[in-house]
Order: structure tokens, then sequence, then C-alpha cells
């Protein structure tokens, strides 16, 4: 098995959906962040066997936005490209199946990514409209043309809009949180508090520069004006204000609100990864290697988003770590609540027991360790790009922070979970 190892990476800012983002589509941006990761990491096009880009809500006019990303890109016309999609752990995915490809020897290079443009989602008519459409161009005659509207009803004419909603199950990401909270008793007080830190440190690293290393400048699609920072960061939020909020979903009694979860994101990353022999006889430098790392899955019913909690064990068991081993974590924050919801299952026995068949829990991640520059709740989500900001932000961290380990750890919508292990070079 060859080494996989971390050689660049980076992203555009995150933008809050509908501000200077707006008029760009997920294969511009996506394009940026690739034109961006080429000009800091000097990578030439022939070092990349494969692109793998993630993303979610897909525009049918790019279904493959990797191969449109990578021809725009000026990557080489002969290098194949595949878009992947795992909900918010698309990119992750991506990423590990580079590492698997290089692994198993059947590539050196790879450039992997994800984008999400929430600004610009595919809105499409209603099925019955739909049909009627593609009934019509087998039209011929004006009466064939008169009978279009015969069997519609008005509502059949509006737009339909795509739902943050599981398929199964039909609930919310919000209420499926709501509910965690409730059972592993995650109070409203503790979820602001947390949303509060992650604001709060968010804000710090921008203002020390600690994030630069990561985002590429991008121009904004509005204004022309170039875009350096996340726009979504409240560095003057404050518990009084996050307090006021309320409920955004299970409504009136509910603790998730628009304060403490992410917000509709657009942003992309991307990342250079390459065989550890052939990255050093380039004289390239990598900064770190991929360990290990794995996806589970459970019934989206109970427990949605604690996948992270039934990963990490795993991980964990794969190196002989336990979890005071780890320097630097970075966890996914789709809501504060959420997070909070993994780290007390890691801390049970009786989610150990019953859940995970262990002995005993997992026990405690060191919150100091835990998202330093923030996380999605305040940087923000751009579904299919969060999971390389993850890796490149941990990656990152470990050289800022002289650690020698690194967790990263995500959930993903139909009760899936991803969790990965990096060591610092």
């Amino acid at each position: 098995m060859k080494n996989t190892v971390f050689i660049e990476g980076g992203r555009t800012p995150f933008l809050r959906s509908q501000t200077d983002f707006k008029r760009y589509s997920a294969f511009d941006l996506g394009r940026l962040a690739v034109e961006g990761l080429i000009t800091k990491s000097g990578l030439r096009p022939e070092w990349i066997d494969h692109v793998w880009f993630g993303n979610v809500i897909q525009d049918i006019n790019t279904s493959n936005i990797a191969r449109e990303i990578s021809l725009a890109a000026g990557l080489m016309p002969e290098t194949p490209a595949t878009t992947v999609s795992m909900a918010c752990i698309s990119s992750n995915l991506a990423a590990t199946s580079a590492a698997e490809a290089i692994a198993a020897g059947r590539i050196e290079g790879a450039l992997v990514g994800g984008v999400e443009v929430m600004s610009d989602i595919p809105i499409r008519f209603r099925k019955r409209f739909r049909q009627k459409l593609l009934e019509s161009q087998k039209y011929r005659s004006f009466g064939d043309y008169l009978s279009f509207f015969h069997g519609l009803k008005v509502t059949d004419l509006l737009p339909e809009i795509p739902s943050i909603r599981e398929f199964s199950t039909g609930e919310t990401m919000g209420l499926s949180c709501d509910k965690m909270c409730a059972k592993y008793k995650i109070s409203r007080e503790e979820q602001d508090r947390f949303a509060l830190r992650s604001h709060q440190l968010a804000d710090q690293a921008t203002r020390s520069q600690k994030l630069s290393p990561e985002i590429f400048p991008v121009c904004s699609s509005l204004s022309g004006n170039i875009i350096q920072t996340d726009n979504g960061i409240r560095g003057d939020s404050s518990a009084e204000k996050l307090a006021k909020l309320k409920p955004a979903f299970a409504k009136p009694h509910g603790t998730v609100t628009a304060g403490n979860a992410s917000y509709l994101t657009d942003g992309a990353s991307a990342a250079f990864l390459m065989e550890e022999s052939a990255a050093l006889a380039l004289d390239l430098r990598p900064k770190a290697r991929f360990r290990a790392y794995t996806y589970v899955a459970q019934t989206p019913e109970e427990d949605l988003l604690i996948g992270p909690a039934r990963a990490i064990p795993v991980v964990l068991d794969q190196m002989g770590l336990s979890a005071g081993d780890l320097d630097v974590i970075e966890l996914h924050e789709a809501f504060a609540g959420q997070v909070l919801s993994v780290l007390r299952a890691l801390e049970s026995e009786p989610f150990a027991q019953n859940v995970l068949h262990r002995d005993k829990p997992v026990g405690a991640l060191p919150l100091e360790n835990v998202n330093t520059l923030g996380g999605s709740l305040s940087l923000g989500h751009p579904f299919g790009a969060t999971g390389v900001r993850l890796i490149t932000t941990a990656v990152n961290r470990l050289h800022q922070e002289n650690g020698r380990f690194a967790l990263v750890a995500a959930c993903a919508a139909g009760g899936q979970g991803h969790a990965m292990i990096l060591e610092k070079m």
C-alpha cells in the first residue's frame, strides 16, 4: 500500500448565499478554487492523473461538474474527472477516493475538492407540468397545443424549490437535531454558548490572519472587489443576542435556532494529493499523510447526525490512538447541538455498550483542540466543499500548533458519518 500525502489545499472565501457570489454558478466557483490552488501550489497539469470533486445540489447542465471545472481550469484534457455526492461529506469522499486510487498504485497525483452555490440552486416545474412539457414534443397540430393545459391545475404551474429534508423521513435536519438535543440533554444555553465560541474563534482567526493561508482571494460577482475573508462570521454576537432568537424548527419549544445552526453558503475548496515517493521525487514538500479513514451509516429516523460518534472510535482503533493523542480536531458543525450530542455520546457508557458494542466509552475529546479557528457555524457550510475545507484547516493547524495527529469528522444526511486521521510530515 502506497502512502497518500497532502501537498496543498485551500478554498474560496465562504460567503452567505445571495451575497457577493450570487451571480456565480457552481462551475464558476469550482474553477476559481482550482485556479487558486494551481497558483498557490505551483502544481503542473501533468502531475494530476485524476480529478474528484464533490457537489450535492447539481445543475443538469454541468452534471459531471468535476470534468467541466478540470477543463476550464487548464488541466490536461486527457485527465479523467469524477463528480461524487455524499451530502455534507462529498468532498471527504473525493479525497478518500483519490487516496484509495493512490494506495492501489493506479495513480500518483490527484486534485480533489468540492463546491456548492446555494445562491443558484436548480428550481424546476412540478412533475405534472414537466410531463406535459415532455409530451408536447410530440405535438404536431394546433389542436394538440390547445390541449396542453387540459388536466393541469394552477398549482401545477408553481415552481418547485428543492427542500432540504430527508427523502426517507420527510424531516428537516434541524428537526432531527432538535430531537437529538432532547435525547442527549443538550440545553439551549449550551448550544448558544458553543455557537458563540465558534464565531468568536473564527473572528479572532480572521483578524490574526490564521485563516489566510487557506483562502484564495476571489472577485465579487457583484462589485468586482476582491473578497479575501468569509462574510458570515459574527464576531459581535453575544449570548444575549443569541438567546433572543426563536426556535427555527421544533416550534415553539425547540432549541435549534438560526443562531446555533450553520447557514446557506456559497463556496468551493480544492486540494492537491500525491503518492509520497512521487512527491518527494519532484522535490515537493508534503504537509501531512492520510493515515486512517472510515464511513459509517445508520437508520436516519433516530440520531440522524450522530455519525461522527460512530466513526471516530473506528479510526482511533485503526491507529491505536486514544482521544488524548489528538493534537488537532476539526469537527463539522452542522448545528451546535449536533456537535455537542456527538461529544456527549463519545463519553456515554450506554452509547458505547448499546451502539458501539464496546466495553467502555471513547471518552471526552479535548475541547481546547476542537475547531480553534472556528467551524461551519461561523465560517459557513457549502455542502460539497466542507470536507476538503476541514482537511485543509486540520493540516494547516498541525503546522501552526506543532501537533502530530489530526482528527477530521463530519455528519451527513441519510444518517451517515465520516472520520479521518492525518499525520503531520
